[in-house]
């Protein structure tokens, strides 16, 4: 077995930051800007509407070069990531680890979306839109709600089209879901290799890591700006009035998200017999960035330090579980997905069977597993949920005037799924050097 440097290690370069109060300063980005954007809203009489949009313009740049350099080093960090989390376990630990991860993620995401369905159905936000006359419809993109089997046909071809034939394909247009499963397969087949031959792609890797890691590194110190200005000008494009009217479902949303939270904590307490409060405590500086950012992949490196020194997990587990998590672990995103799909219907007037909700729960499932770890990514993949149910996706232009902020909750619950699925699985298949200082620390 090759020895490798855990990736915690490779992430002094975050030091800095997490020792400067990175929290905090996001936290005062956060409220300067809400404010500065309050006022900069047309809405206000206090400048026009073209001056408030040129200065949105300007206000977006530093979160617009932090998501840039973000997406720029996304693939390479999840793809060595993985490949290091592969050949640091034995074959035999890989095959029963691999298989127990997935469905841990599909059983996660499955309870997400019954906590959408079940928030969603008893406090029907959707109603108090429908009432108001609905959403705009333009008639063009709605389809008969019982024309889906269609799906259930498609069902085989999407199962094995998950295999690229083309990786670099995959890598350029970014479908996440065809990267991982190349990077899967290629990690596989490094363990096969002989010691010396694999030893070159390894330290190669780890090299790719350490790059990684600088340039996050670089991206982090805009971070309190690009809250500052994203946040700034998302409240000076959009109206006041839409969050007001939008309330009740942004609040279903949240309280969805909260009640898959008390699960996860749940699952602390009676998997690891860890206390929650603490775990909480333990992981609120990659929660606050990931509710900054809204972005799985800028907190991936963040997340595995959390993983690795406060939690005691095992490197080989948190470098494997992380960067696969943060590509098809979506808990919080599914849960979203299946909330402002029903939403969607009720809004538009539109009853849906059993069955119909049976096909939006599995398409709920297959989207959130492909959906991108950046900003807004739930709201793209979320148009194909829409139209796959037969609902009409005119309405998305309101959702994505809020989805700013329902994506900073969603993604933060994503990150914290991410980090309890470490700490479980580094129970049972985890080094045993780590018990101590998982005790100590937790």
């Amino acid at each position: 077995m090759i020895e490798l440097r855990p990736l915690n290690k490779l992430s002094i370069h975050l030091d800095r930051l997490i020792q400067g109060r990175l929290w905090l300063k996001v936290i005062i980005g956060l409220i300067l800007g809400a404010g500065l954007g309050i006022l900069l809203n047309p809405s206000t009489g206090l400048i026009s509407e073209g001056t408030s949009l040129r200065l949105a313009d300007w206000l977006d740049l530093p979160g617009q070069i932090f998501m840039r350099l973000v997406q720029m080093i996304m693939i390479p960090l999840i793809f060595t990531s993985i490949i290091t989390g592969i050949v640091s376990n034995t074959s035999e630990n890989l095959k029963s680890f691999g298989i127990w991860l997935l469905l841990y993620f599909f059983f996660t995401t499955a309870v997400a979306i019954i906590i959408g369905l079940a928030v969603t159905l008893i406090l029907k936000p959707g109603q108090y839109i429908f009432d108001l006359g609905g959403f705009p419809n333009s008639g063009g993109n709605q389809t008969a709600p019982n024309d889906q089997t269609n799906l259930l046909e498609n069902i085989p071809n999407a199962i094995s089209n998950l295999i690229p034939t083309n990786p670099l394909e995959s890598i350029l247009t970014g479908e996440m879901l065809a990267v991982v499963i190349f990077t899967i397969i290629i990690g596989v087949a490094i363990t096969q290799l002989q010691q010396e031959t694999a030893k070159p792609i390894i330290r190669f890797s780890e090299a790719i890591q350490k790059i990684c890691m600088i340039v996050v590194s670089w991206a982090m110190m805009l971070v309190p700006y690009a809250v500052f200005g994203l946040i700034a000008a998302l409240l000076s494009r959009t109206s006041i009035e839409i969050f007001v009217g939008l309330g009740y479902y942004m609040s279903v949303v949240i309280l969805g998200l909260i009640i898959l939270v008390i699960f996860y904590l749940a699952l602390v307490l009676i998997i690891t017999k860890k206390k929650p409060f603490k775990f909480l405590k333990t992981i609120r500086e990659p929660q606050l960035l990931a509710f900054s950012t809204a972005s799985s992949a800028a907190v991936m490196p963040l997340s595995m330090k959390t993983a690795d020194e406060k939690l005691g997990v095992s490197s080989n587990i948190s470098d494997f579980v992380i960067p696969i998590g943060a590509t098809i672990n979506m808990d919080g995103t599914a849960l979203f997905q299946c909330v402002t799909t029903l939403f969607m219907a009720q809004a538009y007037g539109i009853e849906l069977t059993i069955m119909n909700l049976l096909l939006i729960t599995f398409t709920v499932v297959a989207a959130s597993i492909g959906t991108p770890a950046i900003p807004g990514g739930g709201v793209i993949i979320l148009a194909s949920v829409l139209q796959s149910a037969g609902i009409p996706i005119d309405g998305l232009i309101i959702i994505i005037g809020i989805d700013r902020i329902l994506g900073m909750f969603r993604t933060a619950v994503n990150v914290t799924g991410d980090l309890t699925a470490c700490l479980i699985f580094n129970k049972f298949h985890g080094a045993t050097q780590n018990e101590a200082s998982i005790t100590d620390k937790t």
